[in-house]
Parts: C-alpha cells; sequence; structure tokens
C-alpha cells in the first residue's frame, strides 16, 4: 500500500514537470499559471503545491531537470573520444548545439538566470556541465596539452563565452551560424594549446 502511494507521488511529480517543462519552454516562465500546469497534468492544484510550493518551486524543479540533462548531453558527446583534447571540443560542441533546442534555449538559458537569479542559477549550472568542462581543463592541464594556468578563471571565461555564443545561436536565423560558432569556437580552444604540442 505504501509502496503504491509513493508510485502515484512520483507519477503525480513526473506529470507536473513534464507539463511545467512544456509551457515553461513554450510560453516562458512569466505567462505560466501553476493551476493551469496542474489541470493540463490531471491534477489538483493542491498535488502542484504540495509537491512544488509555488510556481518558482515547479520552474526551478524544470531547470535542474533540463540542466541535468544538457550535462549529461554534453558528457554523452565528449565521452565518445578517448583523446582529452577531443572530449573537449566534443563537449563544448554540445553544449553550442543544445543552444538550438527550445528547451535549454528559453528555460536555462534565457529564463533561468532571470527568476533564480544570476548565483542560483550559476550554482546549478555548476552541479551540471560546468563541472565537467572544468574536469576537462583540469585533465588538460596536468597533461601539459594546455598552458599550466589556473583553471577555475579559465572555465569561467570559456564557460561564459559558450553561454553567450549559444544564445546568439538559439535566435539566429543565419543557416550557417552554427558552422561559423564551432569553426570560432575551434580557433579559441586551438589558442589554450601549449605551442610544442
Amino acid at each position: 500500500m505504501a509502496g503504491m502511494r509513493a508510485e502515484q507521488r512520483a507519477a503525480t511529480r513526473r506529470a507536473l514537470l513534464a507539463e511545467g517543462r512544456r509551457r515553461f519552454a513554450v510560453d516562458g516562465y512569466h505567462d505560466v499559471v501553476l493551476a493551469e500546469v496542474a489541470q493540463a497534468a490531471g491534477v489538483t492544484k493542491g498535488a502542484a503545491y504540495h509537491h512544488f510550493e509555488s510556481k518558482a518551486g515547479l520552474f526551478r524543479a524544470v531547470v535542474a531537470e533540463v540542466q541535468r540533462e544538457l550535462g549529461e548531453r554534453v558528457a554523452e558527446a565528449a565521452g565518445r573520444y578517448v583523446d582529452p583534447w577531443e572530449q573537449l571540443r566534443a563537449g563544448c560542441r554540445a553544449f553550442l548545439a543544445a543552444g538550438r533546442d527550445p528547451v535549454v534555449r528559453r528555460v536555462v538559458l534565457t529564463d533561468a538566470p532571470a527568476v533564480l537569479g544570476w548565483d542560483e542559477w550559476r550554482a546549478m549550472d555548476e552541479d551540471s556541465s560546468a563541472r565537467h568542462l572544468t574536469e576537462a581543463l583540469d585533465a588538460l592541464v596536468r597533461a601539459g596539452v594546455i598552458e599550466d594556468q589556473p583553471v577555475e578563471p579559465l572555465a569561467r571565461l570559456l564557460s561564459g563565452a559558450m553561454n553567450e555564443a549559444a544564445l546568439w545561436l538559439a535566435r539566429s536565423e543565419d543557416p550557417g551560424a552554427p558552422g561559423g560558432a564551432e569553426r570560432a569556437l575551434d580557433r579559441l580552444l586551438s589558442g589554450l594549446r601549449t605551442r610544442n604540442d
């Protein structure tokens, strides 16, 4: 009996997250009404408040879910390569490509910093995809592929550049924009390599 209730609670939470995700991506945070999300998910408004406390709580959970998936996408792309340099390039390219995903664009790149605030958004980003970047750069510095330097400022600079490029790609109607962004990224990354590499 307790197992069935836990399963039902989990199903309710998943339904609210799925509907919230869809609506936040299409309508944007400010135009979403929690009661309408609950109704569309087939649950009561009380259930929505029980699971998430507020629209902001639901949004925070959706952002965390999308960022986790984005981190997994980046890690999966990097994991296709053995060479650490190619892992870095593939992970960065996967992050840029994710900017074309309407959910990532609207929820993570556009609304999350404004709704959650910069500090909370950065902390969530750090827990998902940003830590992969830091780990990759640290491995490359230790291997001598990248000049010896503090990794944290380098990771933040590169992360900021990629977030900005992903936003630009998301808004661009130029069909050549993704290729141009990848070439620019490759030039930026190649500038990090040691001269004797």
